[in-house]
């Protein structure tokens, strides 16, 4: 009964994940920095923060973050601090000492709770995402579907999200790939560092409509 409305939540939400933006930027780095698990981890946190938007979706939260100009402003200044942040860190990376240029890949050992609580903090400060799942939850979906239909949606957009991610970490964290950046990992990292920081610029500028 609700294939034709699931599948409409489906295609935009593919639209949207597979667009570049603050989440697939902390992946790339995490996976090319630390290997590939510090990237999946990223990405499960990415996928867990979605819950977070579908959580005040459903609760009428976001209705409230959308009509606020303070509310929205604080969360997007938030956010756009995040992204300076970890975007700082990464300009301020250096080159691999020349003894660890055989190992594959660069940087520190990163554990599983930093690269998680990176994607999580990342996909839940988004502002941007809150309008999106606003947007969803009151245009797309309608409000008359039950209410553990909509949190199904919920469950699928996360699960979906999580998958995406881990796709691009595989991807990004295969040998070859890191082999390429060992010798210029932080020069990556630097221009990561450059995307961030511009990300959290245009984040910083973005105006509630």
């Amino acid at each position: 009964m609700y294939w034709a409305e699931f599948l409409t939540v489906a295609l935009i939400h593919l639209l949207a994940v597979a667009s570049p933006g603050p989440d697939f930027a902390v992946v790339v780095r995490e996976s090319v920095a630390h290997g590939r698990r510090a990237g999946t981890w990223t990405a499960l946190g990415v996928g867990t923060g979605i819950f977070v938007h579908v959580a005040y979706s459903l609760l009428g939260i976001g209705l409230i973050v959308s009509q606020s100009i303070v509310l929205f402003n604080a969360l997007k200044w938030l956010a756009a601090a995040y992204l300076f942040y970890i975007g700082i860190k990464a300009l301020r990376a250096k080159p691999a000492a020349p003894g660890s240029l055989e190992v594959v890949g660069y940087g520190s050992e990163r554990s599983p709770r930093g690269a998680f609580m990176t994607g999580f903090v990342t996909n839940g400060l988004n502002p941007k995402a809150t309008l999106f799942f606003l947007s969803l939850f009151t245009v797309v979906i309608n409000p008359h579907t039950p209410l553990a239909v909509q949190a199904g949606y919920g469950v699928y957009l996360a699960f979906a999200t999580a998958i995406w991610f881990c796709l691009v970490a595989l991807l990004f964290s295969q040998r070859r790939v890191r082999a390429g950046f060992a010798r210029m990992g932080h020069w990556f990292d630097r221009l990561m560092g450059t995307v961030l920081v511009g990300l959290g610029v245009k984040l910083a500028f973005t105006e509630l409509r």
